[in-house]
């Protein structure tokens, strides 16, 4: 697990008090029943209504947060919910704001739980609708994380508890066609064929990618009803898939995770604090079709069933070769501990190379430092069936995943307990500022 400075945060200094921040649950009645969509969209018509939803008015989640963020692109720190509960004890009223250079949810400390939710676009969605579609989830995502909740939330309670909630989003080749088809990058596609998988629709593809992130279930499903109700106009659900780690406090902060194989995962990982991690995972919008992206990332999702129960009959010595690394820290099987680097040249007693050559830590391994990813897995577990949540961020997956995965399908013997069932690919949205809509660069 990494981390960055915005899991360490506090609250910015002199900050507005929460009674002044508070807002209350919106009566349509004042706007003569105006729906929520007729505001964002600009369906309704006068000017008082116009003045109220411009950048610079006052009655916006961003016109609300103003004080609260520094110059420019600003590192998240932790803020109070604007919720009528933010000032209450827990660490549920714990808000991380959601502008700045990349979107939040990417680099943001792990939370405790996530969702990703992916939609099909609705074949009537054209570029000026998904105009529209962008600027309610702007307003949606500043709401929720906010704590504040959006306008018309017909459940603003349920909002004010945000518990670090982050909403990050992504766009398929499909989207950007609508928009605009010279700006499709290369790689926003299906990924190759990997001989062992056994993808199924119900996890793959799709046009929009949701990805909700907090430390309590309870935003992360109210986010989720306001995604669903608010973009019905616009995309129909393709596939969702709910999953989880430890929860907050259950261990030390920066622990790598473990997965329902008992597995330390997410060693050896990039940290945004490194030399390269920008050029590994930040897009820089040279490459043709990518200027727009500019900020972004390319996401790989990829669903992986565990076969818990064969898994359980191996020997503790059998597990951990497989792996090639101990059960217990993470270590390699070589000596040391979780951060000692591979000794690939080892050998036993018998002459034979210590790590198995077939050990999945030996095949994900590559010489070329600019084949890694940035990991960020999750475990599911749905009663009948368990597994991990395996999404990472890359520039271009053809040159870092794909190598990583070809190597595994090929000949790695974690697979005879392992099977990939769901596969997606996604444009990871720049940040944008407040006043901004998520997404206007690829208007541009």
């Amino acid at each position: 697990m990494t981390s960055n400075t915005d899991g360490t945060s506090v609250a910015p200094e002199n900050p507005t008090p929460i009674s002044d921040k508070k807002r209350a649950a919106p009566d349509t009645s004042k706007n003569g029943g105006v729906s929520r969509r007729a505001l964002l969209t600009g369906s309704a018509i006068g000017a008082g209504v116009g003045l109220a939803l411009g950048a610079g008015g006052a009655t916006t989640v961003a016109a609300i947060r103003a004080n609260n963020l520094t110059a420019g692109y600003a590192e998240p720190t932790v803020e109070p919910s604007l919720g009528y509960e933010g000032d209450e004890p827990g660490y549920g009223g714990e808000s991380l704001p959601c502008h700045g250079a990349h979107q939040a949810g990417i680099t943001t400390l792990p939370a405790a739980h996530a969702r990703y939710l992916a939609f099909t676009l609705k074949p009537e969605t054209d570029r000026d609708a998904i105009m529209r579609m962008l600027r309610i989830l702007t307003d949606d995502i500043e709401g929720l994380v906010s704590g504040a909740g959006p306008l018309a939330d017909p459940e603003p309670e349920l909002a004010a508890r945000p518990s670090r909630l982050t909403i990050t989003v992504g766009v398929g080749s499909e989207l950007v066609k609508r928009v605009d088809s010279a700006k499709v990058p290369a790689w926003l596609a299906p990924l190759p064929a990997f001989k062992l998988d056994e993808l199924t629709p119900e996890y793959s593809g799709g046009d929009l990618l949701i990805v909700l992130q907090a430390d309590s279930q309870m935003p992360i499903s109210h986010a989720a009803r306001m995604m669903h109700r608010d973009l019905a106009s616009f995309a129909t659900p393709t596939w969702f898939q709910q999953g989880f780690r430890q929860s907050r406090g259950a261990e030390a902060p920066g622990k790598t995770m473990r997965n329902l194989m008992g597995q330390v995962d997410g060693t050896v990982n990039p940290s945004p604090e490194d030399d390269d991690f920008s050029e590994l995972v930040w897009i820089d919008g040279t490459e043709k079709g990518e200027g727009w992206l500019k900020g972004g990332s390319a996401l790989v999702f990829r669903r992986i069933r565990m076969e818990l129960d064969t898994w359980d009959q191996v020997d503790r010595p059998g597990r951990e070769d497989t792996i090639g690394r101990t059960l217990d820290t993470g270590a390699p099987i070589t000596g040391g501990d979780e951060s000692t680097p591979m000794d690939f040249e080892a050998k036993n007693a018998l002459g034979l190379p210590a790590i198995p050559i077939t050990a999945h830590s030996r095949r994900a391994h590559s010489t070329d430092p600019s084949e890694r990813i940035y990991r960020r897995a999750i475990n599911y577990d749905e009663g009948t069936e368990a597994g991990l949540v395996f999404v990472c961020y890359q520039r271009d997956p053809r040159k870092q995943f794909v190598p990583i995965q070809e190597r595994l399908d090929e000949l790695d013997m974690l697979n005879e307990w392992v099977t990939h069932t769901g596969s997606a690919v996604f444009a990871m949205l720049p940040g944008f500022k407040s006043g901004d809509i998520i997404g206007a660069s690829l208007f541009n």
